[in-house]
């Protein structure tokens, strides 16, 4: 109830104080395009750096993800190859082959 029987002033002091304030913001106008210009010849100049910096995490993290899926698998990967190693050369795996 109160908002509505202070609407006419909040109006009248709202218009006011933009009308007042319209000059200096034309004022900053050309400051404010120039700052939005430089950010955005900055954000033009450091993307390709940002594109390569996430392309390198994220190819460093599959790697690490790669060893961390594998790494637990190596042992029993070591043990094969020791079996296939010492019976490669058996007398039962060279009857197989012909």
């Amino acid at each position: 109830m109160v908002h509505l029987l202070t609407l006419p002033f909040r109006l009248f002091f709202g218009l006011l104080v933009s009308v007042l304030f319209l000059p200096f913001l034309l004022l900053a106008l050309p400051f404010i395009l120039l700052r939005f210009v430089i950010k955005a010849g900055l954000a033009l100049f450091v993307l390709p750096f940002l594109l390569i910096a996430g392309a390198i995490g994220i190819v460093l993290a599959a790697v690490g993800l790669v060893f961390a899926l594998l790494l637990p698998l190596l042992p029993f990967a070591l043990i094969a190859f020791v079996i296939w190693a010492l019976m490669r050369h058996s007398p039962a795996a060279i009857a197989t082959r012909g």
